[in-house]
């Protein structure tokens, strides 16, 4: 199990019945950048593997 594994489980117990747009998880997304920008390149990477989930070419 990776430690991140353990903050995945919490957002799914506590969160997992919501349904939300992807225009609200990329405003999170800008939101928590903003308060830790030391993580700006880990949530980069998360986006743009979210972003092209769909595309053969990645």
């Amino acid at each position: 199990m990776y430690f991140t594994d353990r903050g995945i489980e919490e957002l799914e117990r506590r969160r997992g019945e919501e349904e939300v747009s992807l225009a609200w998880l990329a405003d999170q997304l800008r939101t928590f950048t903003d308060v830790h920008p030391e993580h700006e390149a880990a949530v980069e990477r998360l986006a743009t593997w979210l972003a092209r989930l769909d595309d053969p070419e990645d």
